[in-house]
């Protein structure tokens, strides 16, 4: 044992204190407007001292507008103080623009979003998604969403979004800004 403690094997130091001015991020998937399991969240947020009840309240607010989708949270944990705000991902949007009723997530299964979203709404989500976008050029960004539509099964401007891209690869189709 003491040959162990020498070696730094076994080292008897406590770990570091606590720092009150560390900001900590911790990213979660949750339900929206839900209250996620506490078994789900303790594991990320128990070892920074927050209990997952009050963390699960808070999410519950940050994501009362995207009511049934599965949505990512961001909490930023600050002097073990979270503040929840929900990091919305491409197909949320698009979803969300279908302007579709909330629906219950243990009823309804399968579901086919079937109706149909306006370029300038495409142009809107490329927006709110431009940073997150691995485009060089913002077209790239709108033919993203495009496809984003395509793979929920749902039209733009009545039209397959899939004919949109081509139409936009030959030069022709919809107007898009360059921002």
């Amino acid at each position: 044992l003491a040959r162990s403690r020498a070696s730094g094997l076994l080292s008897p130091t406590m770990p570091p204190k606590f720092d009150p001015t560390e900001v900590k991020i911790v990213y979660v998937r949750v339900t929206g407007g839900e209250v996620p399991a506490a078994s789900a969240l303790a594991p990320k947020v128990g070892p920074l001292g927050l209990s997952p009840k009050k963390i699960g309240d808070d999410l519950v607010k940050a994501t009362k507008e995207w009511q049934g989708m599965r949505v990512t949270a961001k909490l930023v944990i600050q002097n073990r103080q979270a503040k929840a705000e929900v990091v919305p991902s491409a197909s949320a949007l698009v979803i969300k623009a279908l302007k579709e009723p909330p629906r219950d997530r243990k009823k309804v299964k399968n579901i086919v979003h079937s109706g149909s979203i306006t370029m300038d709404d495409v142009i809107r989500i490329a927006r709110i998604m431009r940073e997150k976008s691995l485009a060089k050029k913002f077209e790239g960004t709108v033919l993203e969403i495009l496809g984003t539509a395509q793979s929920i099964g749902c039209q733009v401007d009545g039209e397959d979004p899939h004919d949109i891209i081509d139409q936009i690869h030959d030069g022709e189709g919809p107007e898009i800004p360059d921002e």
